[in-house]
């Protein structure tokens, strides 16, 4: 079974495996090491898939104590899911984005864990984002940042660099063009324009659910 290993820290499964319990969206058995998780799985774990420029990041603490980053989305395009383009949308993931000093002078660590996407201001990004957590609201990228892609010269990478995004995907070369063709054997950062006209066939035509695409 591949998996993509994470840099550890003293406490950073303890923290990894409470953001998820409190989200639910992941696993607690990924909490120290990401299954490697292809094209298919991401569109079948997603509730929404998204592309658009990133407005707004900051974290704080919600009413019941858990940290939290919040991401604000200006959609420009929208592949799966209500989530309509030409829209705003926002959600809170686990975690901070700085230790925070606290009243009595002690100091919150619960930085977003590793693993997880990180978020920049002024990114294009294609999220593929997993529901919400029904308890918190907490909602993050289906597998973890390996669902996050960043456009750098108009093409899409991932934390990873898009390892495994391809690997053992498989669709009738029939219903592919020449550039899709070579878009699943491709490895590294990937053309924005082929990969999101994929990802909307795929979901339109029901290809993940039919079996067409595995």
């Amino acid at each position: 079974m591949n998996r993509l290993s994470l840099p550890r820290r003293p406490w950073c499964g303890v923290v990894i495996a409470l953001a998820l319990l409190l989200s639910g969206t992941a696993p607690v058995a990924q909490a120290t090491k990401l299954q490697k998780q292809n094209i298919t799985q991401l569109i079948a774990a997603s509730e929404s898939i998204i592309g658009g420029v990133v407005t707004d990041v900051h974290d704080g603490i919600d009413d019941k104590g858990v940290p939290y980053t919040q991401v604000t989305i200006g959609v420009g395009a929208s592949a799966k899911g209500t989530i309509e383009p030409q829209q705003h949308f926002t959600f809170r993931q686990f975690g901070l984005l700085a230790p925070r000093p606290q009243a009595d002078g002690s100091t919150l660590l619960a930085l977003t864990p590793e693993g997880f996407p990180s978020w920049r201001k002024g990114e294009y990004v294609v999220a593929f984002l997993h529901r919400a957590g029904t308890r918190t609201g907490l909602r993050t990228t289906a597998g973890l940042a390996q669902g996050k892609l960043s456009m750098i010269n108009d093409r899409l990478v991932n934390a990873f660099d898009n390892a495994g995004l391809f690997d053992d995907v498989r669709i009738a070369p029939s219903l592919l063009s020449a550039e899709e063709q070579a878009l699943l054997h491709s490895k590294g950062p990937v053309d924005m324009r082929t990969f999101m006209g994929l990802i909307g066939r795929a979901v339109r035509n029901g290809w993940v659910e039919k079996g067409v695409m595995q």
